[in-house]
């Protein structure tokens, strides 16, 4: 595959892949209101490694490719981080400020995804980049007028945007640390092992809990599924093969900015489908925040 199909082909994939996540988000809100943080992000774990092991089987993949160890270790390190601890406070983020407000901390993910491939990759910063990434906190901090027009409680509102904002950079903390062996590998089977890693850590981590029952009850209700199992399907299994292929063939700051694309999207999508209010400090936050995704993203 030449050079520029593969750009085209990534960024087509970036592009799909925000806007597979921004469905899923509005669903993951709507399961979120009865299953907890961490009983949701398991079971859509579990979910989508039952969807991504017929998938390798179809293609033909093998479960154990001949992969160095190491590579294999960096992978599901990523899914640990990436998935079982990101998505975890993204859930906690996303019960306490909504679909549409979380997703403008979200715009944290591209300036976190440039400094860490300055400090993990030896990239350098422009100061384009460094003043895009101050559009996006000043784009966070147009939360608190938004806060008091939706009546989002103080605590709420801090603890939602502190947990938005770890949230990014654990995810992009998880994709930067794979970058340099993305290319080596299956993007099918790479998805593979990082949701395995994700779904490891949870499943270890949930008996040591005291509130385990009330973690995993919810999953086995038949009326929580409506939502949890297309939420699954778009953000666990869809998205994150989309995403891992934008980051494989394109380049990891025009992929980043097209994946930020999914800030819009959820927005008009949680407008519609969530009645959430789509005010002017809310539209101002989103426009800086991804003019600031945008600009942090720029090639140089």
């Amino acid at each position: 595959m030449s050079d520029m199909p593969a750009r085209s082909l990534g960024e087509s994939l970036a592009l799909a892949s925000g806007l597979a996540w921004a469905i899923a988000v509005v669903l993951f809100r709507i399961s979120g209101r009865r299953i907890q943080p961490i009983g949701l992000n398991l079971a859509k774990n579990i979910l989508a490694l039952v969807l991504i092991l017929p998938t390798l089987f179809v293609l033909g993949e093998p479960l154990a490719p001949s992969v160095p160890l190491g590579t294999v270790a960096l992978l599901l390190l990523s899914g640990v981080l990436g998935i079982a601890v990101s998505d975890t406070l993204f859930f906690y983020a996303l019960n306490r400020l909504g679909a549409s407000l979380t997703a403008i901390v979200d715009c944290f993910y591209s300036p976190f995804v440039i400094a860490l491939s300055f400090f993990m990759l030896g990239e350098r910063l422009a100061p384009i980049q460094l003043l895009g990434a101050a559009l996006v906190v000043s784009a966070v901090l147009t939360l608190s007028k938004e806060g008091k027009i939706e009546k989002i409680d103080r605590k709420d509102l801090v603890l939602g945007v502190v947990y938005g904002i770890l949230a990014m950079f654990f995810v992009a903390f998880g994709i930067v640390m794979v970058k340099p062996v993305l290319g080596s590998v299956s993007v099918f089977w790479a998805t593979f092992v990082r949701i395995a890693g994700g779904a490891a850590a949870l499943a270890v981590l949930v008996p040591f809990l005291r509130n385990r029952r009330a973690i995993l009850s919810p999953i086995f209700d038949r009326r929580n599924w409506k939502a949890l199992l297309p939420a699954s399907f778009f953000g666990s299994y869809l998205s994150l093969i989309l995403w891992m292929g934008g980051m494989k063939y394109a380049k990891a700051s025009v992929a980043s900015v097209l994946n930020q694309l999914n800030t819009i999207f959820i927005v008009i999508i949680a407008a519609i489908f969530l009645k959430e209010k789509l005010t002017g400090w809310k539209l101002l936050a989103v426009a800086l925040a991804f003019i600031g995704a945008y600009l942090a993203s720029m090639p140089f």
